[in-house]
């Protein structure tokens, strides 16, 4: 790989023990994928959570912190496995505290901002069209890469590390304009209308394309609705999600919406589709139909994966208010802080905590020791609006089953699954 002066420094220890252990690190990465060099990154954002990370990833993480690691570009970080303040409520083991509480201290010692969210980029830091990033979770880098049009690769927990220190990246996969451009045409004749439809039809596609490599490319082709999809940034949130959890995909694109993709010649780069696909009317209903519930109970129900926007956390207020839970039943929504603020403000918070729900902040469920957690309160059924969470969830050993966010409400009133919901309660 080529190396400018600056970094042959870094590589010699002249710059300092940690950036030399870094860029050798991401020297092997480069080589591995055939970088040619390396390109500069605006803001990294950083998944570094106690669950992950554990005791052997701390102490790394403190050790590159104790030999000077700092970082030399805007750096935010992913959720935490911990919201303190529910940590003794939920029965969180002392050990994962602790770590939260470590991995906290050093990332204040590294300069990272603990904003503690999946959506950075609903919070503080939209990515700009055409900008080199190293963002970690996957959410938001299939965000980043296809609606901001910036440019970055799934940079796991240590990978985004290095990227803070050195505030570079080797330059392959989605920061080459080749690896952009559409390889599968999906042609949609669906009309997806909430974010939980959005995200069946990312669930469904991530399933067919499921290569991190592919890059599909969405056209909307329903007589019903000659207009097109016209999406909430929300919408598009989940959609994403879900196209990366259930098919490792980085990026997608979607005619006349997402940037790089104003007409389909534009999308493919003037090349000819690897693959047609097409999304046939019923598809989104068969797609929830895929999770099934194994027992009537609903042990537990929960909204934000990712994060709760502003507007999401809204629309569930109106959802629950003049509700109750059933005692049976556990309702958690996850949002940032910066949220939570706002909904404290708005009287959003007290609306859903009088209904019998728990907010928690600067955590995602699946990464809060999900298994511990249903182990301690029995939990086995997790009813959630979010494809994503439903597919991870899965391999916590959960009975996973996914639905509008108007049943979700519905059946955690009831504490039960049903076909239809009493007069008064809102169905999809």
């Amino acid at each position: 790989m080529r190396l400018t002066a600056e970094e042959e420094a870094m590589l010699t220890g002249r710059l300092g023990e940690a950036p030399r252990r870094a860029l050798e690190q991401q020297l092997a990465v480069g080589r591995f994928f055939g970088a040619e060099d390396f390109v500069p990154v605006a803001s990294v954002h950083l998944a570094a959570d106690a669950e992950a990370m554990r005791e052997a990833g701390v102490r790394s993480l403190e050790e590159m912190v104790a030999v000077g690691a700092t970082a030399r570009v805007t750096t935010t970080l992913n959720p935490r496995s911990v919201d303190f303040a529910h940590a003794e409520q939920l029965g969180q083991e002392p050990h994962y505290i602790q770590l939260e509480q470590r991995i906290l201290a050093a990332m204040e010692r590294l300069g990272a901002l603990p904003l503690n969210t999946c959506v950075n980029y609903q919070i503080v830091s939209q990515a700009r069209f055409g900008e080199h990033v190293a963002w970690g979770d996957t959410g938001t880098v299939i965000w980043a890469n296809s609606f901001a049009g910036a440019r970055s690769n799934f940079e796991a927990g240590p990978a985004a590390l290095h990227a803070a220190i050195t505030g570079r990246v080797p330059r392959y996969g989605y920061h080459l304009p080749e690896q952009r451009l559409g390889t599968t045409l999906v042609r949609v004749r669906e009309a997806p209308r909430s974010g939980s439809d959005w995200g069946a039809l990312g669930c469904h596609a991530g399933r067919l394309v499921n290569d991190y490599w592919q890059v599909p490319v969405f056209v909307f082709d329903n007589p019903a609705h000659p207009e097109g999809p016209q999406p909430h940034a929300d919408h598009l949130k989940q959609f994403g999600a879900a196209l990366a959890s259930y098919g490792s995909l980085a990026m997608y694109h979607v005619v006349g919406l997402t940037p790089e993709a104003r007409t389909l010649g534009e999308a493919f780069g003037g090349r000819s589709p690897r693959r047609d696909l097409e999304v046939a009317p019923g598809t989104l209903e068969r797609t929830y139909a895929t999770f099934q519930p194994e027992q009537d109970a609903v042990d537990v129900v929960v909204f934000g994966t990712p994060q709760l926007s502003l507007h999401e956390f809204r629309d569930l207020a109106r959802l629950f208010a003049g509700k109750r839970v059933h005692a049976r039943t556990r309702v958690f929504l996850t949002t940032s802080d910066a949220v939570k603020a706002l909904a404290d403000q708005l009287g959003y918070t007290r609306v859903v905590e009088d209904a019998g729900a728990t907010v928690l902040t600067g955590v995602c469920y699946y990464i809060m020791t999900a298994r511990e957690l249903a182990e301690r309160h029995g939990f086995r059924t997790l009813l959630t609006d979010s494809a994503k969470l439903a597919n991870i969830v899965a391999g916590y050993g959960y009975n996973p089953v996914f639905r509008s966010s108007e049943e979700c409400v519905a059946a955690a009133v009831r504490g039960a699954f049903a076909d239809s919901v009493d007069s008064g309660e809102v169905t999809r």
